[in-house]
């Protein structure tokens, strides 16, 4: 049975430029390219945190610019939520704005996850990540409430724990969305808000794998 990994690698031609995801599932999978690069194959890479490109630069991995690398071939992450439509929730590694820019500056976005990830519906984890403005804390947590959504600051041991963009994230307390869209609409029209993780219509392609990263199932977006 071939690994999740290997069958994200299948989706990669030499000689392209590609995104780097953040996070476990896809540190596993740039792992598995620099293994593929010392042994020869061409690639290059654009990293959507610190961490991604520090393990990159680890890996043997070429790294370049956004603007270097624009448009990228694809790009392959994780997802924290994956409904049946493969619109997603993303961001509880704090990457989400870079995630997003990255995944948009790609011709294609796969995404590769455990099936606990997959839902009926988006917000099933209760859980949307939220990156403001730090400025603008005090406005996005009070009008954030006010569309039900229940914004708790992320800090790391007891202090302000800034984004790779210095940024803050609030994790919002949420239901089960029947309408992201609609939620996606009003959160954006808070001032201060940069971006949610709130992923609509891009996966492409979504790779399921069991906890030993064996491929379960291959979900291409509905057309």
């Amino acid at each position: 049975m071939a690994s999740i990994f290997e069958r994200a690698f299948e989706y990669v031609t030499a000689g392209t430029t590609i995104g780097l995801g953040s996070g476990r599932t896809a540190s596993e999978f740039i792992r598995l390219l620099g293994a593929r690069v010392r042994a020869g194959f061409a690639i290059k890479g654009v990293p959507t945190s610190q961490a991604s490109a520090a393990l990159a630069e680890r890996e043997g991995i070429p790294l370049v610019s956004l603007e270097a690398g624009i448009p990228l071939a694809l790009t392959i992450d994780g997802a924290d939520e994956v409904d049946p439509q493969l619109n997603l929730i993303k961001g509880y590694g704090r990457a989400l704005v870079r995630e997003k820019v990255v995944a948009a500056s790609s011709d294609k976005l796969i995404i590769v996850v455990g099936p606990e990830k997959e839902v009926p519906q988006l917000g099933a984890r209760r859980k949307l990540p939220v990156e403001v403005v730090p400025f603008a804390l005090p406005l996005c947590m009070r009008r954030l409430r006010d569309l039900g959504c229940q914004p708790i600051l992320y800090e790391h041991d007891g202090q302000f724990a800034p984004t790779d963009n210095g940024n803050a994230i609030l994790d919002c307390v949420i239901p089960p969305l029947g309408h992201p869209a609609d939620l996606e609409t009003k959160i954006h029209a808070i001032p201060g808000v940069i971006d949610t993780g709130l992923f609509l219509g891009m996966a492409d392609v979504v790779l399921v794998g069991d906890d030993k990263f064996q491929l379960l199932r291959e979900r291409v977006r509905p057309s």
